[in-house]
């Protein structure tokens, strides 16, 4: 049987990625030889403040994921590598495209940064957009969640995830040049991986450069593509194949930089080019009956960055060091037909993101800093898809957190003030009859809007003895409308509807209360988060249940369901957990249990929020020698009935991961690394991905590599 376009727009239909990285990323950890509970917390966060605050002296939420961990994880999108952290999922679009999910929210609520400056790019749009980085490429990544996401701004209202390289030399090499080589390669879409850098120079001139390549086709799949729930609500008919067509990625990256360090400092620049092209899931390659009008695309994206970054002692009464960043981007991305070639839309964002940092002496354990923090960027989108018009976006921000530390008692908080403005080209564009009948008329619309908005948080923690840390928070933050919330009207293929914005959108406004609890002695470490966020004017995309062709004609029979993004209080509660306990140790040799589990449950004033997560729970055993590694990991996610009112229900599912490493030559720091995911085959479906019920996560795979680092 034949399904329409209509039918599969009204389910709002979405996808989800492999659970890539949840096996190797062992929340919070630290070095891969350290014993539970001694290197990671004496790990600095970076992203958490200019001045240094180790893992354990955090009162918010924080994960670390090192560079082994990222080259032994399978290659994928950010959100998928991500995928597994506590309170952490990925709105996957297919192989291609992912971002992260943090407790429930997505897209412009997750800032992505990196080295602490914007992407420029346009991810935070569309989930079939992909973020223009690539983890490959990172030496680790920083995700916070609650107040210590303040220094950040708006956009950083549901948490942040920086992505941090050495492509601007930090550091001298050692003795010699320094580097690493990673290659890897698997079944289930037969798919590899190679990536590269090498840092030269033992200073002052440093030299850097890195580069990754990677390649993967359509991914098997262990059921058919289209759910159960879809097939029987919507009668359609599910092919029989067992791979998920249009699913292939090519992807490639490269970059050069150098910096001139000093005794007191550095200062660098680099460069960096990135190209991929991905293929999307499509109805029209699941369900039998003839194909819709549209056919499936793949998505061409370029982008090259520049990026000047630079540290300093300095004396300046308060203030003994200084850092800035400044990073500017030229990104566009095509969205082409499989079939023709022919380009539908054309999406262009380019910008400047700058950051300055003064940080103060620290005296008798009180550690402040102040920064400011400005952007420019200017999108325009060209083609069939353009619902949105031409922007331009200003913002300019400024902040100061502040830390006493006295051992057994601290207090910290945080102020910062942000004003944006959003101008749009209005002049010309018609309004559709859809965003007339809701009271619409761009041309009489302000092409202007500005936003300000002050966030402050304040914290108060507290040592009773050594080992344990108790912590709460409490913040108030704003988050300006984005360009699309404001001004859309037109169809968006990557959420199936027609989009209307809401010009007189005012600021979105949150309370966030947070208790941390930690516990870490020894062999034996463990960390519990309680979170509710109370918002008042929450954003979001709501159905009005008219329907309209693609010209936003009104129309019964129209094949998009119409969305208009609106206000209404909400409120998200939720719990993370995470522990390790050795339970057995002979010299460097350990066996170590592990356990993750999070939930959070979102309510507006009109029902459910679409998207929110089911809770999961994760057990790890993990053996570490003196030359072997390895991992088992059972992860069950739990159903999702509590939906939006466009939404179906997903089913959970357990999955079974286990990863062994293995270094041959004691003098050599050479890995040789197999992994197994899915290993049961079993039919696993993410809650968070808009096309989840006509693409179903990979089937089971086998993935061996090698790692070697000089």
């Amino acid at each position: 049987m034949f399904i329409s376009r209509a039918s599969l727009m009204r389910h709002r239909l979405l996808l989800l990625a492999a659970v890539s990285g949840s096996a190797l990323i062992a929340a919070g950890s630290a070095g891969a030889e350290a014993a539970p509970g001694e290197n990671a917390v004496a790990e600095v966060v970076v992203t958490a403040a200019p001045y240094p605050v180790s893992l354990d002296s955090v009162t918010t939420s924080v994960n670390i994921v090192s560079q082994e961990q990222l080259d032994r994880a399978p290659p994928g999108g950010l959100g998928d590598v991500l995928n597994g952290l506590p309170g952490v999922r990925s709105t996957f679009f297919g192989p291609g495209a992912s971002r992260p999910v943090i407790r429930g929210l997505s897209g412009p609520r997750v800032l992505v940064l990196q080295n602490g400056v914007g992407m420029v790019d346009v991810s935070s749009i569309s989930p079939d957009h992909a973020v223009a980085s690539e983890p490959g490429g990172a030496t680790r990544i920083e995700v916070l969640r609650g107040p210590a996401t303040l220094a950040y701004g708006g956009s950083a209202i549901g948490g942040v995830v920086n992505i941090l390289d050495e492509r601007v030399p930090t550091t001298p090499a050692a003795a010699g040049p320094e580097g690493r080589l990673v290659a890897s390669g698997g079944t289930v879409d037969d798919s590899y991986s190679v990536s590269g850098a090498i840092k030269i120079g033992e200073g002052p001139w440093v030299f850097a450069a890195d580069a990754v390549k990677r390649e993967s086709g359509d991914y098997d799949v262990p059921v058919n593509p289209v759910s159960d729930r879809l097939a029987a609500s919507a009668g359609v008919t599910p092919l029989g194949d067992r791979t998920q067509l249009n699913t292939d990625v090519k992807l490639q990256t490269y970059g050069v930089g150098l910096s001139y360090i000093g005794a007191d400092g550095y200062v660098g620049a680099s460069v960096r080019r990135l190209e991929t092209q991905y293929g999307v899931p499509h109805p029209q390659v699941v369900i039998v009956g003839p194909p819709p009008a549209e056919g499936p695309v793949y998505l061409d994206v370029k982008q090259t960055r520049y990026d000047l970054r630079g540290e300093s002692a300095v004396s300046l009464g308060w203030f003994d060091r200084a850092r800035f960043s400044i990073g500017y981007a030229d990104y566009e991305h095509a969205e082409v037909e499989v079939a023709t070639g022919a380009i539908g839309t054309r999406f262009l964002s380019t910008g400047t993101e700058g950051r300055l940092e003064l940080v103060q002496v620290e005296r008798d354990g009180w550690q402040g800093a102040i920064g400011v923090q400005g952007l420019t960027r200017e999108f325009e989108a060209i083609g069939d898809e353009a619902f949105v018009p031409p922007t331009k976006i200003t913002e300019v921000g400024v902040f100061t957190l502040q830390r006493l530390d006295r051992d057994s008692w601290g207090v910290e908080g945080g102020l910062r003030f942000d004003r944006r403005t959003i101008e749009a080209t209005l002049t010309g564009r018609p309004t559709s009859g859809a965003a007339t009948l809701y009271g619409l008329d761009w041309s009489t619309t302000e092409n202007s809007q500005e936003f300000s908005n002050t966030s402050a948080s304040v914290a108060v923690f507290w040592r009773p003895v050594e080992a344990w840390f108790l912590g709460l928070s409490v913040s108030r933050n704003g988050r300006a409308p984005t360009e699309f919330e404001l001004f859309a009207d037109g169809p968006h293929a990557g959420t199936g509807s027609y989009e209307i914005g809401d010009p007189t959108l005012d600021s979105e406004k949150v309370t966030s209360y947070e208790a941390t609890l930690r516990y870490s002695t020894g062999g034996t470490r463990a960390e519990v988060h309680v979170y509710t966020a109370r918002y008042d004017g929450f954003i979001q995309e709501l159905p009005t249940g008219d329907l309209v062709e693609d010209d936003g004609t009104l129309d019964p029979a129209g094949e998009l369901p119409v969305f208009r993004y609106s206000q209404t209080d909400a409120t998200f509660n939720g719990v993370e957990f995470e522990a390790s306990q050795e339970i057995w140790r002979d010299g460097k040799r350990s066996v170590s249990i592990e356990g993750v589990y999070d939930y959070v449950r979102g309510k507006t004033d009109l029902g459910a929020p679409a998207r929110i997560p089911s809770w999961s729970a994760t057990g790890r055993v993990v053996w570490q020698g003196e030359r072997t590694d390895g991992e088992l990991e059972v992860r069950h996610v739990g159903d999702q009935d509590r939906v939006a009112t466009f939404e179906l229900p997903t089913d959970g599912y357990t999955m079974v991961n286990a990863q062994f490493g293995f270094k041959p030559l004691a003098e050599r720091d050479l890995t040789l690394f197999v992994e197994g995911r899915n290993l049961g085959d079993v039919e696993a479906r993410e809650h968070t991905s808009f096309l989840k019920d006509i693409a179903p996560m990979p089937g089971r795979t086998l993935r061996a590599g090698v790692r070697f680092e000089f």
